[in-house]
């Protein structure tokens, strides 16, 4: 299971995060602020909760660990969300990723010999299929299609879709920053 998935059932069960004063404080777990000050989705929503969960495990599937940080911190840039920058560069860390290379990623185009050409083809597939900007333009697509072979690029671009859910949730419900820990959930 990802930790997207895992920090909201931890939310879920523990009830955090509705009404007014419905988000608790920094203690110590990401699903102590996942439901933010708003609501509490997964407890109020539960059916579109678990279909998150299913596509979040499924669109996971067999994607480099890596590469998959790098999609979901760039989409999260995009998306000005907070939560999901603080949860992806933790895990990005936690998983070996160089502090350089998470700091360049919001220039990445300009960041020269830092990222594989597979790894570039991903990140502008990703701002494509985030930003959406008339369509995903073909030679955006062609270039990721060279990279990737096509169950991998499926894989990939269900992987982008799920990132661009999670923070439209975490976003819209004000879900906290700082308190999600890699291996704490």
């Amino acid at each position: 299971m990802t930790n997207t998935t895992t920090e909201i059932e931890t939310n879920t069960a523990a009830g955090n995060g509705t009404g007014a004063a419905g988000t608790a404080g920094k203690s110590g777990t990401a699903g102590d602020s996942l439901g933010g000050p708003r609501m509490n989705l997964p407890k109020l929503a539960p059916g579109v909760y678990r279909a998150m969960v299913a596509l979040d495990r499924a669109a996971n599937e067999g994607v480099d660990p890596v590469l998959a940080e790098l999609v979901k911190i760039r989409a999260s840039q995009l998306n000005h969300c907070a939560f999901c920058l603080d949860m992806h560069t933790k895990d990005a860390r936690a998983a070996g990723e160089r502090e350089d290379r998470i700091y360049l990623l919001s220039a990445w185009e300009e960041a020269t010999g830092y990222y594989t050409e597979q790894e570039r083809a991903a990140l502008a597939l990703t701002e494509a299929v985030t930003l959406l900007p008339g369509g995903v333009p073909d030679e955006v697509y062609e270039r990721a299609a060279a990279q990737f072979d096509e169950p991998q690029l499926a894989q990939l671009i269900g992987l982008i879709l799920t990132i661009n859910a999670w923070n439209r949730i975490a976003v819209t419900t004000r879900a906290l920053p700082g308190v999600y820990q890699p291996g704490r959930h």
